[in-house]
């Protein structure tokens, strides 16, 4: 049964799903900070496939006082 944990398949299952958890976690934070979640901002978070960004824009969700404070100093 190891050798499906570490196919190639379960693997790209596997990051797929943490990039969704991430995202809605990014969501669920904004919203209940009570900030205005633009469908802009939804879009691009939810389309987002790097996790690396993704946990970036989690610790910033904390703190932001806008949604698109999220994207400060991304380079984009």
């Amino acid at each position: 049964m190891n050798y499906f944990f570490k196919n190639p398949a379960a693997q790209k299952v596997r990051e797929e799903t943490r990039v969704e958890e991430r995202a809605e976690m990014i969501l669920m934070i904004l919203k209940s900070r009570g900030l205005q979640v633009s469908d802009s901002v939804r879009l691009r978070v939810g389309t987002c496939s790097d996790l690396n960004q993704l946990d970036v824009w989690l610790e910033r969700a904390i703190h932001v006082t806008e949604a698109t404070d999220l994207f400060d100093d991304d380079g984009v």
